[in-house]
């Protein structure tokens, strides 16, 4: 339990009376002569000096005076001082206490400031660290004012900042007339310490220009502190709002970046097939009649194969569009691995006519024995179809396409395999990337370059992801999966 404030003070006095009483009592009992007398009287003025303060020092001295006269000068017994010797010795020594005591005290009261300004250097140190660990600027700003209330040992931290409008505190609720007291020292930039509400607020600046306002409780922090810590304050939000600044520059720069990419890249991809439909059509028109059966045969299959084309530029240019836009929905359905993988490879039969497919047994069983697997096989279907295309225009002709499922663990994983010309080193880490197409595909085919950055988008929504390996001239290999589920996500096995 505390000793309240008033008895503690008694304690003391009462303390110190009796230590000087009891050490004129012992140096009566050893007849000890007015100089050892007065030394140790000293010392006990200068002991309650440098541990209670100036006033206990001068009752001390008083009091050891009284009993120094009393006792120690003659005649003995007697308040009374016989000659003039006694009075010079009574007022050296009273001099002495008063000089010593007052030099104890001063040297007591820097220590304190010393210890003061120690701690002070500590607890800013300490916040500086915390600052300097935390590297998320906008972390770093919500959690700056539980950190300076958890260093500080305060009840209460309110943080402004004027280029958000907005406020963090490390209390639950914030008065209304603190947060106007606050907006109104940030907007008149007045660095001085005022208090409203019981919070002490101050201006946060930065040169000339107000960031913010800071406010704590209880008014625990001296001037030179509280400066201290609003310049670590203020560089930090000002830091906050440069990097948000910049991070939102970026932004707009990478997404004008895109659309100016994704214009360009459709802009072009687009008058190709359209220019050769209306190349074809033009001379069925003009010259049709002219044309032998072969000729507009051929027309007509240019047609068809450039309106082809077109169309699944369109397609995956809505696809990117629904990834982008965040709207793409995962169905999970039971469904067969094996059954997919027949299922991606007839759909492609035209494009993969001139290969030899492959598809591994590992682990599948024959269609109709396997177990089926929780999954969506529209999506799933789209990322086959996008590698498959990509295998079948990048390997010759004649040459093996491998396609395997297997169930690693908890994944479902999916690969596909060519004998191409495979994908150079410095472009494997990018041919995820929107319109990358590295440096062989830019020359040898056509195409925007989205379908492997789809494919990766939407086993991202699916929860799994893709990965490739390749060596020049020896091939590529895709492997792809989403996570194993087994039994329907109500939970009844089927």
């Amino acid at each position: 339990m505390k000793i309240p404030g008033l008895f503690e003070r008694a304690l003391k006095w009462a303390g110190a009376s009796a230590l000087a009483l009891a050490a004129a009592a012992l140096l009566v009992w050893l007849h000890a002569d007015s100089t050892t007398a007065g030394i140790v009287f000293l010392v006990l003025v200068v002991f309650a000096a440098t541990q209670a303060g100036m006033r206990l020092s001068f009752y001390v001295a008083a009091l050891c005076a009284l009993c120094f006269d009393y006792f120690f000068l003659p005649p003995f017994r007697t308040l009374y001082l016989a000659g003039a010797e006694q009075w010079v010795a009574m007022a050296c020594f009273l001099a002495s206490c008063l000089i010593v005591g007052r030099v104890a005290e001063r040297a007591r009261r820097e220590s304190r400031e010393a210890e003061q300004r120690q701690a002070d250097v500590e607890r800013l140190y300490a916040l500086s660290q915390e600052m300097m660990l935390c590297e998320d600027a906008d972390q770093l700003i919500r959690e700056l004012p539980r950190f300076i209330d958890r260093v500080f040992s305060l009840n209460g931290v309110i943080l402004y900042v004027c280029d958000q409008e907005q406020f963090y505190a490390s209390v639950a609720e914030i008065p209304a007339s603190v947060r106007a007291s606050m907006m109104a020292t940030a907007v008149g930039m007045n660095p001085t310490l005022t208090s409203f509400g019981g919070y002490v607020t101050m201006t946060l600046s930065l040169g000339l220009r107000a960031v913010g306002a800071l406010s704590w409780q209880p008014d625990a922090l001296s001037r030179e502190v509280a400066t201290a810590v609003s310049a670590q304050v203020a560089i930090a939000v000002a830091r906050a709002v440069a990097t948000e600044a910049t991070a939102r520059m970026e932004a707009a720069r990478e997404g004008e970046r895109l659309r100016s990419a994704l214009i360009d890249s459709l802009t072009h991809e687009l008058r190709t097939p359209l220019t050769s439909i209306r190349a074809a059509a033009t001379t069925l028109h003009e010259t049709g009649e002219a044309l032998d059966a072969a000729g507009r045969r051929d027309l007509a299959a240019i047609i068809d194969e450039e309106a082809s084309r077109l169309s699944l530029l369109i397609g995956e240019a809505v696809e990117m569009a629904e990834i982008d836009a965040k709207v793409v929905q995962v169905h999970l359905e039971p469904h067969h691995p094996r059954v997919l993988l027949d299922q991606a490879v007839e759909g492609l039969s035209k494009a993969l006519a001139s290969h030899r497919i492959s598809i591994a047994n590992e682990s599948l069983g024959e269609p109709g024995q396997e177990k089926p697997a929780w999954f969506d096989p529209h999506l799933l279907g789209r990322v086959l179809s996008h590698l498959l295309e990509n295998a079948a225009a990048y390997s010759p002709p004649g040459s093996r396409i491998g396609l395997s499922c297997r169930r690693v663990g908890d994944r479902l994983e999916f690969s596909v395999e060519d004998n191409g010309p495979g994908i150079d080193a410095v472009d494997l880490p990018l041919i995820f990337e929107k319109f990358y197409r590295g440096r062989r595909g830019s020359k040898s085919r056509k195409g925007s370059g989205m379908g492997l950055a789809i494919s990766r988008a939407i086993l991202s929504a699916h929860g799994g992801g893709i990965e490739v390996t390749s060596t020049p001239g020896n091939g590529a290999l895709f492997r792809f999966w989403v996570p194993l589920i087994e039994k329907e996500p109500g939970g009844k096995t089927k």
